[in-house]
């Protein structure tokens, strides 16, 4: 998409917009005088370019005031509360007044950089147009001199992270300020407010021409008169019984706690299948998020709440209260005249006062999920949801089973997988399974299960049946039902299934965490970043692992600070005093004695996949040491895996790293892999296939690089086809650095290089840049020689960070980083 002046993204980014504006600076000038003024002003712009920094924001437009985009709305808020305070102690030192009012929004924007020629005659570096900015614009202007007003999606955004703010975050208070009507905006939009007393005005914001607070018509001036016409013809008993149902404060993707279930039913079947149904029709809104059962118990346990003690409405609002959220639902069944009675109370965390009520009928136990539905669909409805989006929810019994028993294993499943009791869950499932066997959502859980322990083949058969019976999920589970399909797919790449849900879900964080994943398996660590932050924050059950994938990509791009902090804030949250990531990190910057003493500090592995972890680390130590022996004795120090026949492969490989990083040709070591790994290939149908096929192609270019061309060029020759069926680009990606190590074999170094360079686009794998440095050297020239050099020398921590086949090539990255590649012609 073209602009006038230059060239935009494709696709609208969604950012932070933040705008400010410098109260009474004119007033300032006359004040103080021209001198002091831009004396001022100078410290004024110091103080903004720190705190950009500080806070990664990134500065579109000044004047008297500022516009600046962020990645993250929670950095948006830190630099607004920032700025407000620094203001008020610079004017305090100049014995002047400095207010500045603030409007911080989140929405999709177009950028674009100005071509040159604009910029030369006046124009901004950075264009942003997008109906996020109008609006930020005109939170901005709605604002008291102080103030800091936001969007219902900036409220919710950064009160659920308001956490990262660190003890400034306990002093915050969050004000609503109901509904609003702007210029140019079609709808009205609620406003809130957040600030710090004794530096927010923590008030009603003043309407003017451009905002009028929306009132219902009975509170307007001009209704007056015909109001009380109407109380005197109707009657006050009339006037209640006809008026609406009063609005809940509540905004889309606002957070909820879902209490246990009061059964006083007398029947035990309800204990778990009813909170399953409740959250199975949750969980179907792209309105309404409920907080994890794992976040729940880590809440209870920071609280101090006894573990035995039910989720009842008070332990729940003080969950709720906790953790940012913003309702509490507190269902209950019981009998009343022959029938079920469900029932749920929405409860306000902060006053815990009941702000609504829903409830339905059933006869008899078969009935108490269509039951369920009715009370779902209406509590959404009162929470602000749209009709449309109601009408896309499947209704229960189809979403799931009409057997309650089915519904009841599978929630006890659900609880055990989070417990991580997996053979214990396995069974819960198959037990639901009996019951119901066309449980599309129990067949789901049960792959899902089996792939996490490493049992993919026996995960297909049910991950085809939940295919065959999808029109009995929902659509979020749909969604994630065809990422893992692809996932599990031999020749897949599941990259762009997992984006959908993601989008479609933007707190589905299995779809932000997953997405994080594969950008990073292709290198693409800044669109990974923006995916693994979203799968980071408080409400996300499994964001420890999210916190890692950030750390990769910070290692990756040579933070190594940052990196650091990412790693360790994951082993908090995993409750481990150690990770060998860390000790990558210490690696990167040749902290070799930190390092060491880490190592000693490594948990024993929990399993054959850990140990390779470990192992990995040691010799990566020793290959930044040019240390051959280190690396070999790393190796020697654990026994072969002897469940997984795909890891003892992965540990062949490894030796054969070694001896290619030492320089030492070892056919046997090459044969043994090549019999271990040539044999598994034959499965095609096998979801270990895509990585046996990258694992082939390390064989490859080990060869390659130790000058068994034969075993190299047989090896491509007999699997050609089967490379060329995979979907992956890292294989892709590897397939060209393998054929054009191919072609320097062939003393043909230009054709290496036609091969090598359609790959070079950032994502390549560091080896590329090592092959294509050797072609510069047998093309003699030097000064391509050198930027590659260079390359490599900028992208140590890309070295260590590339994940693709389990790290396996990071001490053979390290060691070209280190050896003398001295130009020379042939």
């Amino acid at each position: 998409m073209n602009g006038d002046n230059g060239t935009s993204t494709q696709l609208p980014l969604l950012r932070a917009l933040l705008f400010t504006d410098l109260c009474d600076s004119l007033v300032l000038v006359e004040r103080i005088g021209d001198a002091a003024a831009a004396e001022l002003f100078q410290q004024h712009d110091r103080l903004v370019l720190a705190l950009q920094q500080q806070w990664n924001g990134q500065q579109i437009d000044r004047s008297d005031g500022l516009f600046l985009l962020f990645d993250r709305a929670i950095d948006g808020l830190g630099f607004a509360l920032d700025y407000q305070r620094e203001l008020h102690e610079l004017g305090k030192r100049r014995n002047v007044p400095l207010r500045a009012r603030a409007g911080l929004h989140v929405g999709e924007v177009l950028i674009w950089d100005n071509s040159r020629e604009a910029i030369q005659a006046g124009a901004k570096p950075v264009e942003v147009e997008g109906l996020a900015k109008p609006m930020a614009a005109r939170l901005m202007g709605l604002a008291r001199p102080g103030q800091i007003l936001l969007s219902a999606v900036a409220e919710s955004l950064t009160r659920r992270a308001s956490s990262e703010l660190g003890e400034r975050a306990e002093a915050l208070q969050w004000r609503a300020h109901g509904p609003w009507l702007f210029k140019g905006i079609p709808t009205a939009q609620e406003v809130f407010e957040v600030g710090e007393p004794g530096f927010a005005p923590l008030r009603m914001p003043k309407a003017h021409p451009k905002a009028q607070r929306k009132l219902p018509i009975w509170r307007r001036p001009a209704a007056l008169a015909a109001e009380v016409a109407l109380l005197a013809v109707l009657g006050i008993g009339g006037w209640m019984l006809l008026r609406p149902e009063p609005a809940i404060a509540f905004a889309e993707r606002d957070w909820v706690v879902l209490a246990d279930v009061d059964n006083t039913s007398g029947e035990a079947l309800f204990d778990d299948s009813l909170q399953r149904a409740l959250l199975l029709g949750l969980e179907q809104s792209r309105y309404v998020n409920v907080l994890s059962d794992s976040m729940v118990k880590q809440s209870r346990e920071l609280l101090r709440v006894p573990p035995a003690r039910a989720l009842d409405r008070d332990v729940a609002g003080d969950v709720a209260s906790r953790e940012g959220a913003r309702m509490v639902l507190v269902p209950s069944i019981h009998r009343a005249a022959g029938q079920y009675v469900v029932a749920v109370d929405l409860m306000d965390p902060a006053s815990r006062a009941v702000v609504g009520s829903y409830h339905a009928d059933a006869r008899a136990p078969d009935d108490v999920l269509a039951a369920v539905d009715d009370v779902v669909r209406r509590l959404r409805a009162g929470l602000g949801e749209t009709v449309a989006s109601l009408q896309q929810s499947m209704p229960l019994p189809q979403a799931s089973t009409e057997n309650l028993q089915a519904l009841k294993s599978f929630a006890l499943a659900e609880r055990a997988v989070g417990g991580a009791r997996f053979a214990e869950a396995a069974k819960l499932y198959e037990a639901a399974l009996d019951a119901d066997p066309d449980f599309a959502m129990a067949h789901m859980g049960l792959a899902r299960l089996l792939v996490r322990i490493d049992r993919r083949a026996d995960a297909l058969p049910h991950l085809k049946r939940a295919l065959a019976l999808k029109d009995r999920l929902p659509h979020r589970e749909r969604l994630y039902l065809k990422a893992w399909s692809s996932e599990l797919r031999p020749e897949g790449w599941p990259l762009e299934d997992w984006r959908v849900l993601a989008e479609v879900y933007p707190d589905s964080f299995a779809g932000q965490a997953n997405t994080a994943g594969f950008l990073l398996m292709d290198n693409r660590y800044e669109e990974a970043e923006r995916y693994a932050r979203a799968a980071s924050v408080p409400q996300a059950p499994l964001r420890a692992y999210a916190i890692g994938y950030t750390g990769w990509v910070q290692l990756a791009t040579n933070r190594y600070d940052e990196a650091l902090r990412s790693f360790q804030q994951a082993e908090q949250l995993t409750d481990r005093s150690a990770s060998d990531t860390r000790v990558d990190v210490l690696i990167a910057q040749r902290r070799y004695k930190d390092a060491q003493a880490l190592l000693a500090q490594l948990p024993n592995a929990r399993d054959e996949l850990q140990t390779i972890m470990y192992q990995r680390v040691r010799v990566l130590l020793a290959a930044d040491q040019d240390d051959c022996t280190g690396m070999t004795e790393a190796l020697a120090s654990q026994e072969p895996p002897a469940e997984s026949v795909d890891f003892r492969t992965h540990v062949l490989l490894m030796h054969a790293v070694v001896d290619t990083a030492c320089e030492q040709r070892n056919p046997a070591a090459l044969a043994a892999v090549s019999g271990q790994l040539l044999p598994l290939l034959k499965d095609r149908n096998d979801p270990n296939l895509s990585d046996r096929v990258l694992r082939l192609l390390s064989l490859v270019y080990l060869a390659q690089r130790q000058g068994d061309s034969v075993r190299a060029d047989t090896l491509l020759r007999d699997h050609a086809a089967l490379i060329a069926s995979m979907k992956s680009p890292v294989v892709g990606k590897w397939h060209a650095i393998v054929l054009a190590m191919q072609q320097l074999g062939r003393n043909q170094p230009a054709q290496a290089e036609a091969l090598l360079r359609p790959i070079l686009d950032g994502t390549e794998p560091v080896q590329a840049r090592v092959a294509l440095r050797e072609v510069q050297r047998k093309l003699g020239n030097a000064e391509a020689f050198h930027q590659q050099n260079e390359w490599l020398y900028a992208h140590r921590g890309r070295a260590i960070a590339e994940l693709a086949s389990m790290q396996l090539m990071q001490p053979l990255s390290l060691h070209d980083m280190l050896a003398d590649a001295s130009l020379r012609s042939n």
